[in-house]
C-alpha cells in the first residue's frame, strides 16, 4: 500500500489561478537589447501547509522585445499571492509564466529568496530564453 504524504493535493489547481492581468507598455528601444530588473522585497505569500504567512525577496530580469512590463499592474499581481496558499517553487515558476505570457522578453530570469522558516532559506531559481 502506497504510504499518502499528507501534503498530497494541496497544489493541484495551482496552474488554474485566476490571477491579475501583468499589463505592457510598448518599448521604444526594441532594437537595443538590455536588461531590467524588478525587485520585490516584501513579496507574501501563506503555506499551505500550515497557513502561516511566507516572505520572500523576489527579482526578476529580463530583456524586453516589443513591450515592457507596466510596474504598477505588477504590483497589484504580486499582491494577489497575499491570500493565496502556494508552494515557494510554484510561486517562482508561476510568476515568470505570467511575466512571459504578457510581455514575450528575449530572456527572463526569476529568483525567489524565500525568509528562514525553522532556520532554513530557500532560494528558487528559474530562467526563460526564447527558443
Amino acid at each position: 500500500m502506497k504510504n499518502k504524504s499528507s501534503y498530497e493535493g494541496l497544489q493541484k489547481g495551482v496552474r488554474n489561478l485566476l490571477t491579475p492581468k501583468i499589463e505592457v507598455w510598448e518599448n521604444q528601444y526594441s532594437d537595443k537589447i538590455y536588461t531590467i530588473r524588478i525587485e520585490t522585497p516584501e513579496f507574501t505569500c501563506i503555506c499551505p501547509k500550515t497557513g502561516l504567512p511566507d516572505f520572500a525577496d523576489i527579482v526578476i530580469e529580463y530583456s524586453p522585445r516589443k513591450f515592457c512590463v507596466e510596474l504598477k499592474s505588477f504590483k497589484m499581481y504580486t499582491i494577489f499571492f497575499r491570500n493565496v496558499g502556494i508552494f515557494h517553487e510554484h510561486f517562482t515558476n508561476r510568476i515568470l509564466e505570467d511575466l512571459v505570457r504578457a510581455c514575450s522578453p528575449r530572456w527572463a530570469k526569476i529568483t525567489a529568496v524565500v525568509n528562514p522558516r525553522g532556520g532554513i532559506t530557500t532560494t528558487v531559481i528559474r530562467e526563460y530564453k526564447e527558443r
